[in-house]
């Protein structure tokens, strides 16, 4: 979709970041050309308008970040979405992520635990011409009303494998999740077969912010 505010500029730096980001072996064309038509710049304050295709990550505010786009391309190919999927996203941070999920054509449900970023990121999406469902609340707990999710997506990394988010998984549904407790994490690819049971296969290391659980 175009939209105000991006240029032809714009999408010439895009461009040049898709291509920097298939360098890095990114494969899935389907999500390299859905990261080549959302204008990461909107996401950012103006003032780093430069920096929006940079392949950095990027504070975005709230002690959190804007993934660096090759992370996002990685997790999003990692996910093997389909169109018409539906997808619970945790942490929807800038919404980013969510905006290129929504390009893939799958329906989001995207939990935000930071009540500044929710209320920035929510009317940001709308004004943009995205549609997703998203709620103020603990990724920790997922979104039960809306269960099962034929993939669920963890943009924050966590010190384990939330055991509700396990049970919103269908049979069959795949999860992408970054675990650990430090600075960096584990890129886990958690499948559930039909019969409950899970296959986990690891896919580097990556630093993520730490997803904030609930204080009772």
């Amino acid at each position: 979709m175009s939209m105000k505010g991006d240029t032809f500029k714009h999408r010439g730096m895009r461009r040049k970041l898709v291509a920097a980001i298939r360098e890095m072996e990114v494969t899935d064309e389907a999500v390299l050309s859905a990261i080549e038509k959302v204008p990461r710049h909107l996401f950012l304050d103006p003032a780093f308008e430069k920096q929006a295709y940079e392949n950095t990550a990027f504070q975005i505010g709230a002690g959190q970040t804007i993934s660096q786009p090759y992370t996002v391309a990685f997790q999003t190919a990692l996910l093997e979405l389909k169109k018409g999927e539906k997808v619970l996203e945790i942490g929807t941070g800038s919404g980013f992520q969510t905006a290129v999920l929504l390009e893939l054509g799958v329906k989001v449900f995207s939990i935000e635990r930071q009540r500044e970023l929710y209320n920035k990121t929510k009317p940001l999406l709308t004004e943009m011409g995205y549609s997703a469902k998203l709620f103020y609340g603990d990724g920790y707990k997922g979104k039960e009303i809306f269960a099962p999710y034929d993939k669920i997506l963890i943009t924050c990394g966590a010190p384990f494998v939330p055991d509700a988010l396990l049970e919103q998984l269908k049979p069959g549904g795949i999860m992408v999740i970054p675990v650990g407790e430090g600075r960096l994490q584990e890129m886990k690819r958690i499948t559930k077969n039909g019969d409950g049971t899970i296959e986990e296969v690891n896919f580097g290391t990556f630093s993520f912010v730490p997803m904030v659980e609930e204080k009772h």
